[in-house]
């Protein structure tokens, strides 16, 4: 199958803008002509202080493939990976490596963990599955692509998506394949996959061709199908709707964006269309205060009424940023850049209220545990803060 080499992946999801550099890189022209460049850094009244808590460096390099090799956390323990094959456990409280373990392959796609296993793809089609408390490795097996999402888990089954449309149900005691899903994607398609996502007894994938289904995890049964975005265009760049960022869900409402179409609310229990918005992105959702957050492709930050997708504000001074996936901590959204900024803004208006320098880049989503954002860098630095 014909996919974008990874340099026009960057450029596309750029609108054409180089990768930022320390020194920002040089203008580049929009699809218009005309010229665009990173957004230089505003000054502002800092309204919330940055604690560092521990800072760590037990993995390497993150590749920004598909938003980094995302990290995890759960039960007070963070699980994260570098792209050549190192996952290790730290702890939460006080940062120290729990255990670490080396792959012997190489890694692209997010760290998934539930039922005591940590899952996590490659980009040769590996599925690993290690033992949560120790790292040990409980089976490897492969999938027909490359892996580029985090793998979930339900019940007794892990649910592995990969890049050509293929979603496979898992045995999580053996790897054994119990089922498998098959969509039909477009012959161009930006490098990446959302990750399939669980609630108590459905699982929803999305697809490259714009499309959402949810599935049954136990069989991989179709139970709806619903369409986020219509490719439109005469060539196949222009006709990209790629659904790459992880879907949020509130209540009975899941809200799913892609790339070139639509932002939409969809009933969980149906896939009936609530409401859709035009949006392009490839990154995660958030949501807080009754708002959606999205970063567009420009990397504008934008705030949506979760109940109608009406635009509440929006903040375009971080735009081609190279930003990161937004992510809710109390009463602030937070967002990183390729220059290894954390950014917090203020969910009402999207002011800026804060900003540290934590390392180099940051493509990962950051995580939250209760108060406390984890930060992982694209050197591999994890590092805790909390508000003061």
């Amino acid at each position: 199958m014909k996919r974008l080499s990874w340099f026009l992946v960057m450029c596309l999801l750029l609108s054409g803008c180089s990768s930022i550099t320390s020194k920002l890189g040089k203008s580049k022209t929009d699809d218009d002509g005309e010229k665009i460049a990173p957004a230089p850094l505003v000054d502002f009244q800092s309204e919330v202080n940055l604690k560092k808590l521990w800072s760590t460096n037990v993995v390497g390099k993150n590749l920004s493939v598909n938003g980094g090799i995302r990290p995890a956390v759960q039960s007070g323990v963070i699980y994260l990976a570098d792209s050549e094959g190192n996952v290790a456990a730290v702890d939460t409280v006080t940062g120290e490596k729990k255990w670490k373990v080396e792959l012997d392959t190489a890694l692209g796609g997010a760290v998934g963990v539930g039922s005591n296993t940590v899952l996590i793809g490659g980009i040769e089609g590996d599925v690993f599955a290690l033992e949560a408390e120790t790292g040990e490795q409980r089976w490897h097996v492969y999938v027909t692509s490359e892996v580029l999402a985090a793998p979930a888990v339900s019940g007794d089954i892990a649910v592995v998506q990969s890049q050509d449309g293929r979603v496979v149900g898992l045995s999580l005691a053996d790897g054994e394949k119990r089922w498998q899903f098959k969509e039909d994607v477009p012959v161009l398609s930006l490098r990446g996959t959302s990750p399939p996502m669980m609630n108590e007894d459905l699982c929803v994938v999305s697809f490259a061709n714009g499309k959402v289904y949810a599935i049954s995890p136990e069989t991989g049964a179709q139970v709806w199908e619903s369409r986020i975005a219509v490719p439109q265009g005469r060539t196949e760049l222009e006709r990209m709707v790629d659904i790459d960022g992880r879907p949020v869900q509130v209540g009975d409402v899941l809200y799913v964006a892609s790339y070139q179409g639509r932002i939409g609310a969809l009933a969980i229990a149906s896939g009936r269309g609530i409401w859709f918005q035009d949006a392009s992105t490839t990154h995660d959702l958030a949501y807080g205060l009754a708002q959606l957050y999205l970063v567009q492709k420009n990397d504008a930050v934008k705030a949506l009424r979760s109940s109608s997708g009406q635009q509440i504000w929006i903040n375009e001074q971080l735009t081609y940023r190279k930003l990161s996936s937004p992510t809710v901590v109390a009463d602030n959204l937070v967002v990183g850049d390729a220059e290894g900024y954390l950014h917090v803004l203020s969910q009402t208006d999207g002011r800026f209220v804060g900003r540290v320098k934590v390392g180099s880049g940051i493509a990962a989503p950051i995580l939250v545990d209760g108060d406390v954002l984890y930060v992982q860098d694209n050197s591999g630095k994890l590092t805790a803060y909390s508000f003061e």
